[in-house]
């Protein structure tokens, strides 16, 4: 490497994140949405070096043309309005999967409860939640979760 090219790379280090930011644009031509100090010291260093010793041999050059033309390829997102989709899980964690018959001891009954898609079934009646279960069972008002020890992510028993 180059001595001036050394003492540029050696530069960035002491820069701040604006700075490098400016740096960025200048050397590549190109704004850039990164804010993370490490990673633009490591693309400025790359390039600076690349347009001082001539970059990418044509071999690998011609191998990345060949992976791009097969690929949808962008350096830069676009900017505008980005759409956030929030994973929503299939199913509650604290439950077992559909088809499971959760069992409790109560009052010297057994009770059997099997998990649907969509609610709960006991004595061949639907219940909307594990807590209205628990009301029919008992008479008066209990978590379900707690009443069938489901509290903490568990499993049928």
């Amino acid at each position: 490497m180059k001595p001036n090219i050394a003492r540029e790379i050696e530069r960035l280090s002491n820069m701040t994140v604006a700075e490098l930011r400016e740096k960025y644009a200048e050397v590549f031509g190109e704004e850039t949405r990164s804010r993370h100090k490490d990673f633009l010291r490591k693309r400025i260093a790359w390039r600076l070096q690349a347009n001082e010793e001539g970059g990418l041999s044509e071999r690998a050059l011609r191998r990345a043309r060949e992976l791009a033309n097969e690929a949808d390829l962008r350096l830069i997102a676009p900017r505008g309005r980005t759409e956030i989709h929030r994973f929503r899980p299939s199913h509650d964690r604290r439950l077992p999967m559909p088809g499971t018959v959760i069992t409790r001891e109560y009052k010297g009954r057994t009770i059997s409860v099997m998990v649907l898609d969509e609610g709960f079934e006991f004595e061949g009646e639907v219940y909307r939640s594990l807590s209205a279960v628990a009301r029919k069972i008992t008479g008066t008002q209990w978590n379900g979760y707690l009443f069938f020890d489901l509290a903490k992510r568990g499993n049928g028993k």
